[in-house]
């Protein structure tokens, strides 16, 4: 028998007992005397003690241990002293006498410490190098257990609302959903390509054509985006859903109150900015960048953006009347206790908001009543003033300016303001903000070919106004029925009612550039099942890692996988990405360029 308990469950009830444990040497303590031996498993520690007078043999054994091997011991559970008594253990009240020490398996010298607190000192490279010593930490050991516990009460929650859960392919078409596609080479047929699903949404919405009315999953996604704290290299999960006969509010219905109780169950945290009706908060996509700069805004705090071009037409700033000339805007933003900030401060905000596209940016502090502007020379006393009031400032308050178009002048003031309140620490972690941000743009221009219309956002969402505005209205004036999720400044879902119509489908792909053609070639089996009567139908995925880091204030999103990815992403335990053999590309029939480096 290797173990008859766990290392976390012994306690007073168990005095007196025979028992057997098995688990690592998390420390070894000869004190002369006596010989103590914490043994750690993943349910706990359990101190256990030698006394070399009376136990010669285990004791001989005892002292060739050495952290991190593997032992089993046998023993009667003891109870400690009460001046010896740990609170901060769950078995502290009790230790084990040993009898018998057994060495299952030794250990070479660790890389690094496992110990909690002197892990700090390994670096993130070494921890990943050797990742399955990484994971005997606590810590992480909770993060996994509890990620799992998540993943559980999300299967029970869409079980208890009547959806189906369902698996769709892995080995999927190219389809572009706003990443770049990790290909797979078809062998059987040579110079075509499978490609990893970026999110399961042609399916999902096949699904609903076929009636299967309320569909679920915990769907892996692949992603050729550069990894970030916020978002892991490669792979990611998010819990993946669609319903049929549905608009946007019952999609709201279904997802408001899963969020609630997550928050209840896995956090601390309070929820806060709830409507008249305690639901969450809808905020149309032009007023979050408007208001907040941001389309997934942090509304843990205020600090808004405030437009004053009409205060500052005709002030004689040129910075300031150029933007306004070239129908550009002048936006302010009021950080409240902000005049405490030092020149070098305000110097890295600005350098922060050239780095973010500004072309610079001005600013106005207001210290024991004074007002000192960095452009206090191009406007008058009371100019100043009026601008001042205009921006809500108060006495110690610092207003920073951005002069350009309304796009630019929102995004750039947006990440201001998060900087900001990072450095005021505005960003309460006992809190929970939701809001939907709602009524997306269809269209925008194009990141990489100027000039030229694409989505914005989904392609397969309804435009608001159906065929009528993609007929009538400018495409960058049309609006669609797409909607994120947004906690605490981190988008952490996104869906839409999509188009079910193959003549809307044609229309909204003609405006971005893709010829009927082209749309029937890339999405020629969700064309052919909407023309057999397809129900209209909604969904969203909210991304599982993001969510739960956000709930723990967890540093990284890397440390929720068992196996992660480094931020350049590498597998560093496996060495992956890596080589592969000249004949697996010749039966795949595939020829690599050389390096041009």
């Amino acid at each position: 028998m290797l173990r008859t308990h766990t290392c976390g469950e012994l306690n007073l009830t168990h005095v007196g007992q025979e028992v057997v444990l098995s688990g690592w040497v998390n420390s070894a303590r000869n004190l002369g005397g006596l010989i103590f031996i914490d043994l750690r498993d993943h349910y706990g520690l359990t101190q256990t003690k030698i006394d070399p007078l009376e136990n010669k043999q285990a004791a001989t054994v005892a002292e060739k241990l050495h952290s991190e091997w593997v032992v089993k011991i046998t023993g009667k559970v003891s109870a400690r002293p009460a001046e010896m008594i740990n609170k901060k253990m769950t078995s502290g009240e009790i230790e084990i006498i040993v009898s018998d020490i057994e060495v299952l398996s030794q250990a070479q010298v660790m890389p690094f410490e496992i110990n909690e607190e002197k892990n700090g000192e390994a670096n993130e490279a070494l921890r990943l190098k050797y990742r399955f010593l990484d994971l005997r930490r606590p810590k992480l050991q909770k993060m996994l257990t509890t990620k799992d516990a998540f993943i559980t009460y999300l299967r029970e929650y869409f079980h208890e609302a009547g959806f189906t859960e369902i698996q769709t392919p892995i080995l999927a078409n190219s389809s572009p959903e706003g990443a770049r596609d990790f290909l797979v080479p078809s062998r059987i047929y040579p110079g075509k390509f499978y490609a990893l699903p970026q999110a399961p949404q042609q399916f999902k919405q096949l699904l609903m054509v076929a009636g299967m009315d309320k569909y679920f999953q915990i769907a892996p996604c692949f992603r050729d985006e550069d990894p970030r704290m916020d978002r892991h290299y490669g792979e990611f999960y998010q819990l993946d859903m669609e319903m049929s006969f549905v608009e946007q509010k019952d999609i709201f219905a279904v997802m408001e109150p899963l969020m609630k109780n997550l928050v209840v169950k896995f956090s601390e945290k309070k929820i806060i900015n709830l409507d008249d009706k305690e639901n969450f908060k809808q905020i149309s996509w032009q007023e979050a960048m408007d208001v907040y700069g941001s389309d997934k805004p942090d509304l843990r705090f205020e600090m808004p953006l405030v437009d004053v071009s009409a205060v500052v037409k005709g002030c004689g700033f040129s910075v300031f009347e150029e933007a306004i000339k070239n129908q550009g805007v002048v936006k302010a933003l009021r950080i409240e206790g902000g005049a405490k900030f030092s020149r070098k401060e305000i110097d890295e905000l600005i350098d922060f908001a050239k780095r973010k596209g500004a072309k610079g940016l001005a600013y106005l502090s207001i210290k024991e009543k004074v007002i000192g502007a960095s452009f206090a020379k191009f406007l008058s006393p009371e100019k100043l003033a009026e601008l001042a009031s205009a921006s809500a400032a108060q006495d110690g308050d610092l207003v920073f300016f951005a002069a350009d178009s309304w796009r630019t002048a929102s995004s750039v003031l947006g990440n201001v303001r998060n900087e900001a309140a990072s450095k005021l620490g505005l960003k309460d972690n006992s809190l929970a903000a939701f809001a939907w941000i709602v009524d997306f743009p269809m269209y925008d221009y194009s990141e990489i070919e100027e000039g030229r219309i694409d989505f914005a956002h989904n392609p397969f969402s309804m435009p608001q106004g159906g065929l009528q505005a993609l007929k009538d209205m400018a495409p960058l004036d049309i609006l669609a029925y797409q909607y994120d999720l947004v906690l605490n400044g981190f988008e952490i879902s996104s869906g839409a009612i999509r188009n079910h119509e193959p003549e809307i489908m044609y229309e909204a792909f003609k405006i971005a550039g893709y010829t009927k053609e082209q749309v029937d070639a890339k999405f020629g089996a969700m064309i052919n099942a909407f023309s057999y009567g397809a129900p209209p139908h909604g969904g969203n995925a909210p991304g599982l890692d993001r969510i739960l880091m956000i709930l723990n204030d967890w540093d990284s999103i890397r440390d929720i996988y068992a196996f992660p990815k480094d931020g350049q992403g590498r597998d560093l335990m496996t060495d992956a990405p890596s080589e592969v053999f000249p004949n697996q590309l010749d039966d795949l029939g595939i020829m690599l360029k050389k390096d041009k480096k």
